[in-house]
This record gives C-alpha cells, structure tokens and sequence, in this order.
C-alpha cells in the first residue's frame, strides 16, 4: 500500500500514476480540500482537523511493504520505526541510516529559525528535476517492497 501526506504535497498526481500502474492500494490522507480521485485504488481519508491527526492516522497504519510519501520528518521516523520505506517529495528515501541525522537536523534548523525569527529564509522551489526524483525514488521503492 501507498500512503500520502497529502496537505501540500505536490506529487500526489504522480503517485497515482504510478500507482495504479503498480495495482497499488492507494490512501490520499489530509484533514480537507482534496478532490476525491475517481481511480478505485485511491481512497481519499479526510481526518479531523487538529494537530498532527493525519500523522497518526498514517504511522498507526503504515508497516513492513508499504511505501509512505512526506516531507514530514516526525512521521517518517515513526514510519521507518514500523519498517515502511518512506520517500519525501523530491525522491529523497528516509531509512534507518539516515533518519536519525535528517531529524537532527530538522531540530536544529527550528531551533536557529527561534533564535532569529528575523531571518527567515524559505526552502528551494519544487523543480522538475525534483519530480523526476521523485518518480525514479517511487519507482524503485514500489519494486522493493513487492519483492517483500
């Protein structure tokens, strides 16, 4: 199964694309404001509004074989704790080699925004490169975990 972080996900039309070539379950997971996909392997789940509530619907789920697509560092440790592979947006997988650090760094990152919230600076804009990353990363980690 796929799982998506949909709130400000950008790859979500990729994924279904893939997934669906895959005959993958997929489930589109937000607290509102995504058009239902008419693709029977999309389940579009709507939680309650309220901090981190799409978070715990996924890592609740998420296990061993199936692959859970964020850009939020908290959910993807639990996910990778619960053994799924996880990708962010931009084809980047999150493992158990490397989640530790990402997550060290976003602390640390939240700590120097704090201490000057005068410089603020945003991250990088979506490119296509990152797309085609993404779809290269979805693509292998789809095929790993039917190998599972």
């Amino acid at each position: 199964m796929i799982y998506v972080d949909a709130d400000a996900c950008p790859v979500k039309a990729e994924v279904e694309r893939v997934g669906t070539r895959h005959k993958v379950k997929m489930f589109v997971v937000s607290n509102g404001g995504i058009r239902p996909s008419p693709n029977p392997l999309v389940e579009t789940v709507v939680v309650p509004d309220g901090p981190d509530v799409a978070d715990i619907w996924i890592a609740d789920r998420a296990g061993a074989g199936d692959v859970v697509i964020t850009g939020d560092i908290p959910l993807a440790a639990r996910c990778v704790e619960n053994g799924a592979m996880v990708l962010k947006h931009n084809g980047e997988p999150l493992t158990t080699a490397n989640i530790g650090n990402v997550l060290a760094t976003r602390d640390l990152m939240t700590d120097m925004r704090a201490a000057d919230p005068f410089h603020q600076g945003g991250g990088k804009p979506f490119s296509k490169a990152d797309r085609s990353r993404f779809l290269d990363g979805l693509e292998r980690a789809l095929r790993a975990s039917q190998k599972r």
